[in-house]
């Protein structure tokens, strides 16, 4: 399944190279095809059924891998939708890092202690992410917020 990942990430990377905006029909069905087929084969070599322990009610525990393969397969179209829309990143860095400084955050001083505050910090980093993302210095962009002539981000579209 990786090597598909990367093999289909590559071809986005050609195509984008191209000045295309999305893959062809014909190679979209292709590698959904693929990554349906290799969906099904790790579905039939992972042992589903097991009964829950007597006693338990609710769904059964499922291994680390039943759990990617559901998951894979629940959210297949969100998952391969890089190569519909070349604006849909390949993968999901640029959010873990936008929320990382929040973990951050509660990690040391164990929360914000009002609403408001988290609030402010939330804007506040929203901001500075926004800026940094086109192209801003963050400093440059908070100065100008505090002199009253604020950078306003761009709105693609």
């Amino acid at each position: 399944m990786k090597a598909l990942l990367v093999e289909s990430k590559q071809a986005v990377d050609t195509a984008h190279a191209q000045q295309q905006t999305a893959l062809t029909p014909t190679q979209i069905a292709a590698y959904a095809q693929r990554y349906g087929a290799m969906l099904q084969a790790g579905l039939e070599e992972e042992p589903h059924g097991l009964p829950p322990p007597t006693g338990q009610r609710g769904r059964k525990k499922q291994s680390k891998s039943e759990h990617l393969l559901d998951r894979l397969a629940k959210y297949q179209a969100e998952t391969l939708a890089f190569m519909k829309d070349f604006a849909v990143p390949f993968d999901n860095h640029l959010a873990e890092r936008d929320v990382r400084m929040m973990k951050v955050k509660q990690k040391v001083s164990g929360g914000f202690r009002t609403m408001p505050g988290a609030q402010a910090f939330c804007r506040i980093r929203s901001y500075i992410s926004t800026m940094k993302k086109q192209g801003h210095n963050a400093i440059t962009a908070l100065k100008s917020v505090f002199l009253g002539t604020p950078l306003v981000p761009e709105v693609p579209g």
